[in-house]
This record gives structure tokens, C-alpha cells and sequence, in this order.
């Protein structure tokens, strides 16, 4: 009898079928609170763009909105099929971050506010 082999349990069989996912830890409250920060940024911004984020093992689906300027805003929403609503229902283009990626704007805007905020911690 060998003396390092034992039984080990035999792993849970997955039932079936599509699975819904876990329901988010998020409240309600944050979840309008967050779908209100979105349509207020997309109101008062000129050519915003919905890009939607997939769920991954640390995050829930989030959805970005990137304004003319390169400014963004990223919030948490519950699907991606509430991510789309949204943005069909405030009139802005929605696109999956995972196939189209994000826009060059995005990238510019976020080193240009990194460099001023190194700059004003420098002091200079």
C-alpha cells in the first residue's frame, strides 16, 4: 500500500444549463446613485461615449462614459444589458471595452491630468 495515496473527495458536479451570476454586493442605492452620476456626467458633456466593461473575478460589470475631451467616468451598473439601456436611453453610443478597446482621448486626458497633479505636488 503506497503511503502517499489516499481518496480524495469527489468534486461537486455544476448543475446544467446557464447559470445566473452571484448577485452583486452592491445596494440598490449605489446602483441608482451610480446610474444618476452617469447621466448627469453625460448631460452636461459634449460627445460621451458608453464603453462597457465585462464582470471579472474582482469586479462587477462596469460601465465607462468618455466625454469629447477625454474626461471619464467609470461606475459600476448591475448588467451589461442595463449598461446598454442607459446609454440607448440618454442617446450616446454604447461599445464593449473588451472588442473595441478605448479611445486615444482617454489615455491623453488621464496623462495630462497625472503630469499637472506631479507638478503640483512638486511645487512647481
Amino acid at each position: 500500500m503506497p503511503l502517499f495515496r489516499r481518496r480524495r473527495p469527489a468534486m461537486p458536479v455544476p448543475a446544467p444549463g446557464p447559470t445566473a451570476p452571484p448577485p452583486s454586493r452592491r445596494s440598490t442605492e449605489e446602483l441608482a446613485a451610480a446610474e444618476a452620476h452617469l447621466s448627469e456626467f453625460a448631460r452636461s458633456r459634449a460627445g460621451v461615449e458608453a464603453y462597457i466593461e465585462p464582470r471579472t473575478s474582482v469586479t462587477d460589470t462596469t460601465v465607462v462614459f468618455i466625454a469629447a475631451s477625454g474626461e471619464w467616468t467609470r461606475r459600476r451598473v448591475r448588467s451589461p444589458q442595463q449598461a446598454h439601456a442607459l446609454a440607448r436611453a440618454l442617446g450616446i453610443p454604447a461599445y464593449d471595452a473588451g472588442v473595441v478597446g478605448y479611445p486615444q482621448r482617454m489615455r491623453d486626458w488621464t496623462r495630462k491630468r497625472a503630469e499637472e497633479d506631479k507638478r503640483r505636488l512638486d511645487g512647481v
